[in-house]
């Protein structure tokens, strides 16, 4: 395929921008997304939302032809997170999380088998660093972690990955075009980290190869979310149209 054909088939700049809806409760997501209106098309909708009424939301928010990521980042036993993910699907959602271990990705897609829902595989949360790691227990630092979460996620089969701008680069020079690479902590440069620590601009995450962002706070805390979100939209074009 030329470079040209390849471009023709990537997602539009707006749809590589999924807004969290970091809220509370479903009245406060509602008139976020009628304040950002036609500037963003595609919503996550967290754990905070999802239990204040949010799978509700979902259905409504797919009927009006919006796309919405359900990121629940589950992880229990095989059969209990095949049941859930099942019962997921039915909600309309485009992507599901689930924490990247071999056993709880496999059981997701069993769960979703027949639908349109897909999975992600969380690697490690972008609030944390080496040091958070070794205070959990685990022997090998973020790169290294999110590299063999990489190698199992390819191997099961699932849609794709949640991993940090910092990780972006090298992920996708390893595993190429099979996995869709998605990131949060995404930040305008001059916006607040918040509680991310391994951030970076939308511009240069998407040309480090990422295919979608996750932001929330830069979009959702602004005076005017719409515009704020058609920044965004404008610096992915940008970075898009470069790479």
């Amino acid at each position: 395929m030329t470079p040209t054909a390849a471009r023709d088939h990537e997602p539009s700049p707006r749809d590589r921008l999924i807004v969290a809806l970091d809220v509370p409760g479903v009245e406060q997501a509602r008139a976020m997304t009628a304040r950002i209106g036609e500037a963003a098309c595609f919503y996550k909708i967290g754990m905070e939302l999802a239990y204040g009424g949010g799978f509700d939301l979902v259905r409504a928010l797919v009927d009006e032809g919006k796309k919405v990521f359900l990121d629940l980042k589950l992880h229990d036993i095989p059969n209990t997170v095949e049941k859930a993910a099942r019962q997921v699907s039915r909600l309309g959602a485009v992507y599901l999380t689930v924490h990247a271990y071999p056993q709880t990705m496999k059981a997701a897609l069993a769960g979703v088998a027949g639908t349109d829902t897909q999975i992600l595989g969380v690697t490690v949360m972008t609030s944390m660093t080496d040091a958070d790691l070794a205070e959990a227990g685990y022997a090998q630092g973020v790169a290294d972690t999110v590299a063999r979460r990489a190698d199992q996620a390819r191997a099961v089969g699932v849609a794709g990955l949640i991993l940090s701008p910092h990780e972006l680069a090298a992920m996708r020079a390893r595993v190429g075009r099979s996995l869709r690479l998605i990131t949060p902590g995404v930040r305008p440069a001059g916006a607040a980290l918040g509680d991310q620590k391994r951030v970076a601009t939308p511009g240069g995450a998407i040309r480090d190869g990422a295919d979608a962002l996750v932001v929330g706070r830069p979009v959702t805390e602004a005076d005017d979310p719409a515009q704020a979100a058609r920044a965004i939209v404008a610096e992915i074009a940008a970075a898009q149209s470069g790479r």
